[in-house]
């Protein structure tokens, strides 16, 4: 019984230690947005944007639960524009093109 607990116990400590590019990564394929964009514009947004703001795009209700892929790149901003933050349109628009053409 007790290793079970260490088991569980170490799996909780690994998954906590998701890195914040893992986790937006994870979030935008979560949105939608294709493996390749997703962490390409990961990357880019945890440098630009803060976890507030991170945590604010986490919360697109209307993209959650989308398979990657589904999402066009314009749905996405369209979605982010509602969120009324001029800075986080920008991070994700500028790292959207970029990214599209890398």
């Amino acid at each position: 019984m007790m290793r079970f607990a260490m088991g569980l116990a170490l799996i909780a400590t690994l998954a906590a230690c998701a890195t914040p590019e893992t986790r937006v990564r994870k979030g935008l394929m979560s949105a939608g947005l294709s493996q390749p964009i997703a962490a390409c514009m990961a990357d880019r947004m945890i440098d630009r944007l803060s976890l507030g703001q991170l945590n604010k795009l986490n919360g697109l209700g209307k993209l959650k639960k989308r398979k990657a892929g589904d999402v066009t790149f314009n749905q996405f901003v369209k979605e982010t524009r509602a969120l009324q933050d001029p800075e986080i349109v920008g991070v994700v628009t500028s790292s959207g093109l970029i990214c599209a053409v890398k």
